[in-house]
């Protein structure tokens, strides 16, 4: 057989899917607080927009970029929620966040590029990067600091080969939201090193309390480029469909780096992102109001079981602090709480260095059994 692309091998496997396999393969029941899938049904205009378009015949070939119908709402959409310039033309729509991600990133990094990427930070990034054959470069999120960034330290790793920062809020794994005053330094710091700013999205809907504010609100230069999805806020994570928000060219260089890889997303699945949006809004309140109730039942049983954690103000996961138990190994004791408990958890590892002695429970999980996951885990 010939020689398999280095970087192909060199690309770790997702630790997310290490536990999901451990997971598949045990005989008996398992807690599963290990995969962001929420655990809601895709609402009924949802499914009736997929199935209106199967029986229209809506099953060929559409443009690169999504048809025109979608790209327009999308524009509308970041605009009013997001505070977003754009039109349709800025829009591409993509197979699920992660393809708009890796239409960024392709569209923008080199061979040999180095690409700042968030430590603890969802894993994918630097897969991703690596795939492009260019080096990802962690910066770190620290504990004593929210597990916000400071842009002392994400300038500390700017070298002259790097050429993108990505960042991600609301936060996986951790949760956080990025404050206005942060996201506009974050612009000024690609201002000044002249890079570009890939900001992920992917829970905008998904907060607490506070506000979610897109860092491209304070592009002054067509150097930010947004990516959202459907699969989170409308429990559509199969239909598999996201956008990406950039300045024109750019969209242009996505939508046509697509053709060799799908063509087009899903012709059904975009009419289906369709009605998500122009159909009824109260299904995306009554699953975040029902992640904020986990969150907090989850918080008041940590508390009362005497572990720590990082409260989480988006997204659906819980930063839960197993330091004082996973004696520096947070994988090994992971897999040994699968194999010993039956409950599944990400090990902190699998987001970076940074994640030792962390694990990320997801709240996306049934309440009953997210609450007796936790007290597997505090016993």
């Amino acid at each position: 057989m010939p020689e398999i692309s280095p970087h192909a091998l060199r690309m770790p496997r997702s630790g997310i899917r290490e536990v999901m396999d451990l997971a598949w393969s045990l005989p008996g029941p398992v807690i599963g607080l290990h995969v962001g899938e929420p655990s809601f049904p895709t609402p009924a205009h949802v499914l009736e927009g997929a199935r209106r378009a199967l029986d229209e015949g809506e099953t060929r070939y559409v443009s690169n970029a999504g048809i025109p119908p979608l790209r327009a709402a999308i524009a509308a959409k970041v605009g009013e929620r997001n505070g977003l310039r754009a039109a349709a033309e800025n829009v591409v729509v993509t197979t699920g966040g992660m393809g708009a991600l890796y239409a960024a990133l392709g569209a923008t990094t080199r061979t040999d590029d180095e690409v700042l990427v968030p430590d603890p930070g969802w894993p994918n990034f630097a897969m991703a990067v690596q795939l492009l054959q260019a080096k990802p470069v962690g910066y770190p999120l620290l504990p004593e600091h929210g597990f916000l960034p400071r842009i002392e330290d994400v300038e500390a790793a700017v070298t002259d080969r790097t050429r993108a920062i990505v960042v991600n809020f609301p936060s996986n794994p951790l949760g956080a939201v990025l404050p206005a005053a942060l996201a506009e330094q974050l612009c000024r710091l690609a201002d000044e090193h002249d890079l570009w700013l890939i900001s992920d999205e992917c829970y905008d809907e998904i907060t607490f309390g506070g506000e979610h504010v897109s860092p491209g609100r304070w592009d002054e230069q067509e150097r930010v480029l947004s990516c959202f999805s459907f699969s989170k806020t409308y429990a559509m994570t199969g239909m598999r469909v996201g956008y990406l928000v950039a300045p024109e060219a750019l969209a242009e260089t996505g939508a046509k780096m697509q053709e060799p890889l799908i063509a087009c997303v899903n012709a059904p699945a975009q009419f289906a992102a369709l009605a998500a949006l122009e159909g009824p809004q109260d299904v995306v309140a009554e699953m975040r109001d029902a992640y904020r109730e986990r969150r907090d039942a989850a918080a008041a049983q940590l508390d009362r079981d005497g572990v720590g954690y990082l409260l989480p103000q988006g997204a659906f996961y819980l930063w839960v602090d197993v330091r004082d138990r996973c004696d520096g190994d947070v994988k090994a004791w992971s897999l040994e709480l699968l194999r010993e408990r039956g409950v599944a958890v990400a090990p902190g590892t699998t987001f970076g260095a940074g994640g030792e002695g962390w694990i990320r429970v997801s709240l996306a999980t049934a309440t009953d059994d997210l609450l007796e996951g936790l007290a597997r885990i505090a016993a």
